[in-house]
C-alpha cells in the first residue's frame, strides 16, 4: 500500500502541479453568519487529492459540523480541472443541490465564482476565496440570495493534517 501512495504522488498530472500544495486534508473551525440568520461557529475539514488516474483533475470533498455536539451541518463534493491558461472548471455538487460552474486562479490565491446555481430554491450567487497564509489555508464564502445581494457568510481558517 504504500508503494501505491508513492506512485500516486510521483503520478502528478503536470496540469495539477501549481495547485498540488491542497492535496490532502485541511481541518479547521469557522464562523458564519448572513444577514437573515444567527451567527454560529462551526468544525470544518476539506479534502483534496489526485486520482491515480493520470488525468488533470483534483477530487474535492467538504464538510461541516456543530462543534458542541459533532452533528453534521453540510457537505459538497466535486472536482477541479485545472486548465493550461491558469483558470480552473470547477463542479460542486451539494446536498441542497447547487452547482458552480467555472472559476479562475492566481498563485497561492484560487478565486471561485459560480457561473451557474442550478436546482436552488433561493441561493443565486455563491463566491469563494481560498488563501494560503503562512502555511494555513484560509478560507471564505460570500452568497446572494433571492432577498439579498452578495454577502460575507462563512470563513474559517483550516491547518494541514500530517
Amino acid at each position: 500500500m504504500d508503494k501505491e501512495k508513492k506512485e500516486e504522488s510521483s503520478a502528478i498530472h503536470p496540469a495539477v502541479a501549481p495547485l498540488s500544495y491542497l492535496l490532502g486534508t485541511w481541518k479547521g473551525e469557522g464562523e458564519g453568519g448572513y444577514p437573515t440568520i444567527n451567527s454560529f461557529r462551526y468544525g470544518e475539514e476539506l479534502h483534496f487529492s489526485h486520482p491515480a488516474s493520470g488525468k488533470p483533475v483534483i477530487a474535492y470533498s467538504h464538510k461541516t459540523w456543530k462543534l458542541d455536539s459533532g452533528q453534521p451541518m453540510h457537505s459538497e463534493s466535486g472536482y477541479w480541472r485545472p486548465k493550461p491558461d491558469g483558470s480552473l472548471e470547477v463542479v460542486i455538487a451539494q446536498s441542497t443541490g447547487l452547482a458552480e460552474g467555472t472559476y479562475s486562479a492566481e498563485d497561492n490565491v484560487i478565486k471561485l465564482h459560480s457561473q451557474v446555481v442550478a436546482n436552488a430554491s433561493k441561493v443565486r450567487e455563491i463566491s469563494r476565496v481560498y488563501e494560503m497564509v503562512n502555511g494555513d489555508l484560509h478560507y471564505v464564502v460570500q452568497m446572494a440570495t433571492n432577498l439579498t445581494t452578495l454577502q460575507p457568510h462563512l470563513k474559517a481558517v483550516l491547518k494541514k493534517l500530517p
